[in-house]
């Protein structure tokens, strides 16, 4: 696939996913939205692929969001079935994704950090979802997305507001996981995958998409139904299934087949 405003870089099992529209500060049009569904569709897809990283280009910016500059210019809006990036309306995914922010994340980008599963921010990174000074609203996920993480009335006093958040302040309001030096958010995130990748893939999968469902349903109803969530089920017929305790009984570190 040939990518004109995204860049993919494999480690190993770490897929490393990079906006690239550095002169906007990474912010995303529809061209850039349509490119990145099929990024994450091949990445969700590829069996040896097993944990995701967003990362945006430069030292200044993860994603300044909808590139309202395009919009101002008569530029179509829209995106594909996945959502902002590809990524705010993509709930059957259920490899991690990290969100190693270095900048920037105003409107969509803060939206596209939310949707991952963890969140590492260069001490310069700021947050915000600005929608309502430009006369829009935070709907790909953001006003959904950031009661539920840091509960109701704290994202209200966000979102009404419009306020730039820091890292440091992130990180104090729970959304996100890790603070690090300017220049550091994406070395820390490979750090964060690769602790990951030390576990069974099956098993992660198995995890996320357990916390993920049960959070729709009671704690009774999740624990009852659990079991039969897919990558429940898949985890259990897996061959990593038999290795882990293999391998803790034999005392040697576990050879995950992912399968």
């Amino acid at each position: 696939m040939d990518l004109k405003f995204s860049k993919v870089t494999r480690k190993g099992p770490i897929t490393i996913i990079t906006l690239s529209r550095p002169e906007v500060y990474n912010a995303l049009h529809i061209d850039a939205h349509f490119e990145l569904n099929k990024v994450f569709d091949d990445f969700s897809a590829d069996p040896e692929q097993w944990v995701a990283i967003v990362t945006g280009a430069g030292d200044k910016a993860f994603c300044a969001g909808n590139d309202l500059k395009w919009q101002a210019a008569g530029g179509k809006r829209g995106w594909d079935k996945g959502g902002f990036a590809g990524l705010t309306s993509r709930f059957d995914c259920d490899k991690p994704i990290i969100a190693a922010v270095n900048g920037v994340a105003m409107g969509g980008g803060f939206e596209i950090a939310l949707a991952c599963d963890l969140i590492i921010a260069a001490e310069n990174a700021t947050f915000a979802l600005p929608e309502p000074r430009v006369g829009l609203a935070a709907l790909a996920g953001g006003v959904h997305r950031l009661p539920r993480q840091i509960g109701l009335k704290r994202a209200m006093g966000m979102i009404l507001t419009a306020r730039h958040v820091s890292a440091k302040e992130g990180l104090e309001l729970g959304f996100v996981n890790e603070v690090v030096p300017a220049g550091e958010a994406l070395a820390a995130a490979e750090r964060w995958a690769e602790t990951i990748c030390k576990n069974s893939p099956m098993s992660i999968r198995a995890s996320k998409q357990a916390i993920q469902r049960g959070l729709d349903g009671s704690l009774e109803q999740a624990i009852a139904e659990q079991r039969e969530y897919p990558a429940v089920k898949a985890m259990a017929a897996s061959q990593d299934y038999i290795e882990g305790p293999k391998a803790f009984a034999e005392k040697r570190p576990p050879k995950w087949l992912g399968r």
